[in-house]
């Protein structure tokens, strides 16, 4: 099997060139081709030899493909759907908003958590993605140069993967990569903690924190992760951090060192919606420089779960705010093209079968 590219390093890439008799240099040339030009060929490397591009294609992939699916919304939401390895695929989710536009990216195929009300939580963990797996979402989304906001909320748990994730993070924030500012990309977890432990120490991007419950026991009873990896082991960890609670996420500030945090909350009727439930996120979260981004549910088939109404949104947002806990009500977006994760997926999946 041929080695890919994508997703190597320099020093990878200077290894790369020298098994291949060439300089330095060349390797140099290869990570702008990867990384700063959009290209799913060898023979696009127009300052690279036809040797060099010809023992290239011989012995290793670029790493490179296109989607194989999309389903477009009426609200501009774009679902892609890429094939990666052993016939699997896996979705990304393209959501432009003015001068704003965000890609939510995969990390795995399915997902290990088993949150009940997740599309990819009942499809169990088929597969980690490698580094040029996740990268390949970016580099080959259709609307790339567009982007502006990069998340890692798709399908599966970042910090189940985290050699690939750090790599890819690596590689878009770098300045021989992408050279992107990391206050533009957000990781989300349900506080896998060792994985969590190597991000806020090796990276400088946001993170969001998927709390959906914030009694331990409700948490446990529908987000199986809470066992393992106590929410309350994972505030009490986030308190030793550095944070800063920007309000302006159109224009971050560059010269801050601080990441954002924030709290990722679905609103389900009737189960963790009442003001007891409310008054637990405050004492919490109290003391922590971060926000609340509550969440619209996309229903999902055969799903006991209920999405609380827009207006029970919003009182929940103002009660939250007026608690000094800075909270915001995040748009419904795609829902007409199963946006919510793992829905495209499987039924690519099912079509097949």
């Amino acid at each position: 099997m041929k080695q890919v590219l994508s997703g190597m390093t320099p020093t990878k890439l200077e290894a790369v060139v020298a098994e291949l008799g060439q300089p330095r240099f060349v390797a140099r040339q290869l990570g702008q081709w990867l990384y700063q030009k959009q290209i799913y060929s060898f023979d696009e490397m127009t300052n690279v030899s036809k040797k060099v591009r010809e023992l290239l294609t011989e012995r290793y992939d670029l790493g490179r493909s296109k989607p194989v699916r999309k389903s477009v919304s009426k609200d501009g939401t774009v679902k892609y759907l890429f094939a990666v390895a052993d016939g699997r695929t896996v979705e990304s989710v393209y959501i432009p908003d003015g001068d704003r536009a965000t890609l939510c990216v995969s990390s795995q195929v399915g997902c290990k958590m088993g949150c009940r009300f997740c599309m990819t939580g009942r499809q169990g963990f088929e597969a980690n993605l490698t580094a040029a797996e996740i990268l390949n979402q970016i580099y080959a989304l259709p609307e790339f140069e567009r982007l502006t906001n990069i998340v890692f909320m798709g399908q599966g748990e970042p910090f189940d993967n985290t050699d690939a994730v750090m790599r890819s993070l690596e590689i878009l924030t770098a300045d021989w990569g992408l050279a992107w500012s990391p206050k533009r990309i957000t990781v989300s977890t349900v506080g896998v903690m060792r994985g969590l432990q190597r991000f806020l120490r090796d990276s400088r991007c946001n993170l969001a924190i998927s709390l959906h419950f914030a009694f331990a026991n409700d948490r446990a009873e529908h987000m199986p992760a809470q066992r393992p990896y106590p929410i309350e082991d994972v505030v009490e960890m986030l308190r030793h951090e550095d944070f800063c609670r920007d309000t302006d996420e159109e224009n971050p500030r560059e010269g801050s060192h601080q990441r954002r945090l924030s709290f990722e909350y679905i609103l389900f009727e009737g189960l963790n919606d009442k003001v007891h439930h409310l008054d637990r996120i405050v004492k919490l979260l109290r003391g922590l420089d971060c926000r609340v981004n509550l969440i619209p549910f996309h229903r999902i088939p055969d799903s006991p779960y209920r999405g609380a109404t827009p207006d029970k949104l919003m009182r929940t947002r103002n009660y939250l705010t007026s608690k000094g806990v800075f909270t915001t009500v995040r748009a419904s977006r795609g829902e007409d093209i199963e946006a919510a994760c793992g829905l495209l997926n499987t039924r690519h999946n099912n079509e097949k079968d």
